[in-house]
């Protein structure tokens, strides 16, 4: 049996275009919602300290991103079927589904690309702005150059044409998600053998989708962020973000980066791994309802 977040219901809910999403829902009923979005190879089991931590005060939702866990994963057909525009409409209509027209969102990884775009796309909707360990997709491509580059090989690997990709990964499944588990964590007590189980069992089942969330940053995420910037578009509600200093590895100003896009910014970096709500949920926690009043 599958681990779940201790107290909380796991419900299916309509995301955009018909599909349908799974989430872990919990907390304060009475409270202000906070939803919570995953990133790779993961799915929302990893906000399990976080979430119950928050849940005292808040309506705690974490769902499954389409593609990703639990949730559908539907062909990809053509580039918006994963674009993060079209995760985001997810993510805004299951809210709403729980009867939640305005929450505050965090995202780690791939769900922090995600909360950006909702961010922007959706500024009425969303009231507080969280992101863990990435900036915006087209500054992601920017700022990899060079040698450096080689630690987002996977970035290049996915974003080919359909085919090769998806073989050479499900035919590795195990040992290509569990590289990411075993280079990324600062703390692998932090993953425990049954989550790093369900961690490598969803990912194997869900190949072709998340290759197709890759390669999606890899063509229409791109146009949608340059689309934003060279319209002046920027971030309306506070934004808080934590990372991993990776501008000091890779040369370049991460504040600088955020601050464009994000003019009411709390920028901080932290010591801990990239799986950062799981090896420091204290910290994240705290980062988080620091974020929640301002």
């Amino acid at each position: 049996m599958a681990p779940t977040i201790p107290g909380f219901d796991h419900l299916r809910l309509p995301g955009a275009d018909g599909v349908q999403l799974t989430a872990a829902v919990g907390g304060n009923g009475s409270g202000s919602p906070v939803v919570l979005l995953h990133g790779f190879p993961q799915t929302h089991l990893m906000w399990r300290h976080v979430a119950a931590r928050l849940a005292d005060e808040h309506a705690v939702i974490c769902p499954d991103l389409r593609g990703y866990g639990a949730s559908d994963k539907p062909a990809g057909t053509g580039p918006e079927v994963y674009a993060k525009r079209t995760m985001a409409a997810d993510v805004v209509a299951l809210a709403a589904a729980l009867g939640h027209d305005r929450f505050a969102l965090v995202g780690h990884d791939r769900g922090a690309l995600v909360a950006f775009r909702a961010g922007l796309d959706h500024p009425d909707t969303v009231t507080h702005l969280g992101i863990l360990d990435v900036v915006p997709t087209l500054d992601m491509w920017n700022v990899l150059h060079g040698v450096s580059a080689a630690v987002g090989y996977h970035l290049y690997l996915m974003a080919q044409p359909p085919g090769l990709p998806e073989t050479m990964i499900a035919n590795s499944a195990d040992a290509f998600f569990g590289s990411f588990l075993d280079a990324w964590a600062d703390d692998p007590a932090a993953l425990p053998p049954e989550v790093r189980a369900e961690y490598l069992r969803a990912s194997a089942a869900a190949v072709a989708s998340i290759v197709a969330d890759y390669r999606a940053s890899a063509g229409v995420d791109v146009r949608h962020d340059q689309a934003d910037l060279d319209a002046g578009s920027q971030l309306a509600m506070p934004v808080t973000v934590v990372q991993q200093d990776w501008g000091a590895q890779l040369g370049y100003d991460a504040a600088a980066v955020w601050r464009a896009w994000a003019p009411d910014l709390d920028h901080r970096l932290t010591g801990a791994g990239h799986f950062m709500a799981e090896e420091a949920p204290e910290e994240i926690t705290s980062a988080v309802r620091e974020l929640l009043a301002r």
